[in-house]
């Protein structure tokens, strides 16, 4: 494909990287500077470059805007759950990109009171996010964090609920949440690092004094770690929880004592894994202790909490990851996965009753949701299929009746779940070991080898994409795609082992099981090389990355959105942030063995000179999780050389970080850009 308008070139400024007697040489390691203008220029020519080359189906890229929102019922509010007496609720208003945060005093015919209206507090700025609301015990504050850059810092305040009066100055730099000790009088929370924007230390907050008053409560040191402070479900203790990828820490304090010390619940053991719910007078504990791979859960008396206190409730079991729990006063709820498929376990406490909820799907989503109250028989959980749109569920524990409290409509009369079909197939990676694929595609798909196929995948953290249904997504399947999600390892989905499969020095499994997977699409003729995209984002961007400087040719066009994608050098730049927090995902570079592992996979590090398929890259100037320049060197470096007429493109959202757009339809624009693209490239534009 000739194009008659050339593409920015970025000039070369060569910087020579020294390591464990490796040299590396990077051309573009100057756009490691938002401060400066040349780079700001640069970014703007390659978006100017974008609306040129994309001119040609704006008009249709409006269209699909258009008929994503249309879908969606902007006057809409989420399903109320009750906590601490009041009912509370999220409204959408017809016309309003943002939500409004109300709630009602003991039923739901009582008077609405008003809490946030974002569209208010949004006003004047290009980004705003309202996170981490938190309301006192006596309920009349609330402490919560905005964001208006789109870096994940947030500015804590807190309001009066009587008065709608500010209690104290702004605070900068925490992470947008708060934990109220039992005497309404004392906030807890976490202050970032303003460089590397690890949260790193729990301050206490007297109501009345000035923040600049607050009590530093606890500093994390290792930089390996970060902290969170929050309240156990019963109300009983304030809970710090320090964290890492293999390795946890709890410290506890009764929440009637705020200005007493806390106490360190289990000393942290590198590679021990553990988390913490208080019933009674005991904490349960979910862990992989004693080499319980996909984690078992025990128990310990509150006052008794050392790990060799420990005792078993339910065992370790290799074919069961046991994901979570939610602890009510008469039932213990059990979040498991078995087979990559969502399981959920009620049992009572006595033992009279122990049965799970009955799923009959291979590509649905099950998960517990809002549970805040303790004593009640009912569990509310969520519920969706590749085919079904998403339900919120009460689920009386007792009589095992289930009320299905709201459907997510789809506004499109010509929309019928019956219309699309889904499926589980299994791909054979190159070591021998079997891959799930879940797809969804319209009634009436024939495998000639001419369907376009979008085939997603993460593989990362062990974060599990597990089938989930989209409305978006029917702007695809109707114009004659098939959608699929390839399981690969370094997500969960077949448990702990799978994530440990795709991680440090078995992360190259990541790569060849999507690279398989799309193999075996193409040879069970869903597709063919002419018709097959892939799409990733983040650390999923990194497997796009890898993967088209691997096998190319497999596919006609890729999308990587805020893609991580220069490994090696992120990875040794410690001041950034997450770096030092990711070791135990990729491994440390300053480790001879490491840096040599993570630069032969490095999409950075590994274009070479041979034909890519078309590309589109998107990245946010403000990411905090992948900094802009990765995608902007890497575009950079793909520019000079690929050697095929494929059409490249970098877009580089000037207002936002690494969500994107703020406005809840605003980030429909994104999807609509990424599907033009696509369909573009089909040749398919109506």
């Amino acid at each position: 494909m000739k194009h008659t308008v050339q593409p920015p070139k970025a000039k070369k400024v060569l910087k020579t990287l020294s390591m464990h007697d490796d040299v590396r040489h990077d051309d573009y390691f100057w756009l490691n500077d938002r401060e400066n203008q040349e780079v700001i220029e640069y970014l703007n020519a390659e978006n100017e470059y974008y609306e040129v080359m994309t001119s040609k189906y704006k008009d249709f890229e409006h269209s699909l805007f258009n008929e994503m929102k249309a879908r969606i019922k902007e006057d809409d509010e989420s399903v109320p759950y009750k906590y601490n007496g009041y009912w509370y609720i999220v409204k959408y208003e017809t016309g309003k990109d943002y939500p409004i945060y109300v709630r009602k005093k003991d039923t739901l015919d009582h008077p609405e009171e008003l809490l946030f209206d974002c569209n208010v507090m949004a006003q004047g700025h290009d980004y705003f996010k309202l996170v981490g609301l938190s309301v006192s015990p006596d309920n009349t504050m609330i402490a919560f964090g905005i964001d208006t850059v789109g870096r994940r810092n947030y500015t804590l305040q807190i309001k009066s609920l009587l008065t709608d009066e500010m209690y104290l100055d702004a605070i900068p730099n925490t992470t947008g949440s708060a934990t109220w000790a039992n005497d309404n009088k004392t906030l807890f929370y976490t202050v970032k690092d303003e460089k590397t924007l690890r949260s790193d230390k729990v301050f206490k907050h007297k109501l009345g004094s000035a923040s600049t008053n607050d009590l530093l409560v606890f500093v994390e040191d290792d930089d390996t770690f970060g902290v969170a402070v929050y309240k156990s479900k019963s109300k009983k203790y304030l809970i710090i929880a320090c964290y890492s990828t293999l390795t946890n820490e709890y410290h506890i304090l009764n929440a009637n004592t705020p200005d007493g010390e806390f106490s360190v619940f289990q000393e942290r053991i590198r590679g021990l894994e553990y988390s913490i719910s208080h019933y009674d007078d005991h904490f349960y504990i979910v862990t992989n202790a004693d080499g319980a791979v996909n984690f078992k859960l025990m128990k310990t008396q509150e006052n008794l909490t050392q790990f060799n206190h420990w005792t078993e409730v339910l065992p370790h079991r290799d074919d069961v990851l046991l994901e979570d729990i939610d602890i009510f006063k008469e039932f213990l709820v059990i979040s498991e996965r078995a087979n990559g498929l969502n399981q959920i376990r009620i049992k009572r406490w006595d033992g009279s009753d122990d049965y799970y909820l009955p799923f009959d799907n291979e590509t649905y989503t099950a998960f517990t949701t809002t549970n805040v109250e303790f004593d009640t028989n009912i569990l509310r959980y969520g519920y969706n299929a590749m085919t079904t749109p998403s339900s919120s569920i009460d689920f009386n524990m007792v009589t095992k009746e289930k009320t299905i409290l709201k459907e997510q409509e789809v506004l499109d009369p010509n929309f019928h779940k019956d219309n699309y079909e889904s499926e589980r197939i299994w791909a054979t990676s190159t070591d021998g070991v079997k891959v799930p694929i879940s797809m969804v595609y319209k009634k009436g798909m024939i495998k000639d080898g001419t369907n376009p196929v979008l085939l997603y995948a993460y593989g990362s953290y062990g974060h599990t994409i597990d089938p989930y249904f989209s409305s978006i997504r029917l702007s695809l399947l109707d114009r004659g795609f098939i959608y699929a999600i390839a399981h690969v390892r370094g997500g969960e989905y077949l448990g702990r082992r799978w994530y440990e499969g795709g991680k440090l020095l078995q992360k190259k499994n990541t790569f060849t099981d999507f690279i398989e997977c799309s193999k075996y699409l193409i040879a069970e003729k869903y597709t063919s090389s002419k018709h097959l995209y892939a799409l990733g984002g983040s650390a999923g961007g990194l497997l796009i990355g890898a993967v088209i400087n691997e096998a190319p040719e497999l596919y006609n066009g890729v999308i990587a959105a805020v893609p991580f994608v220069d490994v090696v050098t992120t990875m040794l730049d410690n001041t950034i942030p997450l770096t030092t927090g990711e070791y135990d995902e990729w491994g440390n570079p300053n480790d001879p063995a490491y840096y040599a592992y993570m630069k032969s996979y490095s999409p950075y590090d590994n274009v070479k000179k041979q034909a890519y398929p078309h590309i589109l890259i998107t990245t946010g100037l403000h990411d905090s999780q992948v900094q802009y320049w990765e995608p902007a060197k890497w575009a950079a470096k793909l520019r000079m050389n690929k050697t095929d007429d494929n059409v490249l493109l970098l877009k580089t959202n000037m207002n936002a970080g690494h969500g994107g757009a703020s406005g809840r339809f605003e980030a429909l624009r994104e999807d609509a850009e990424e599907y033009a693209f696509l369909l573009d490239l089909e040749n398919i534009t109506v």
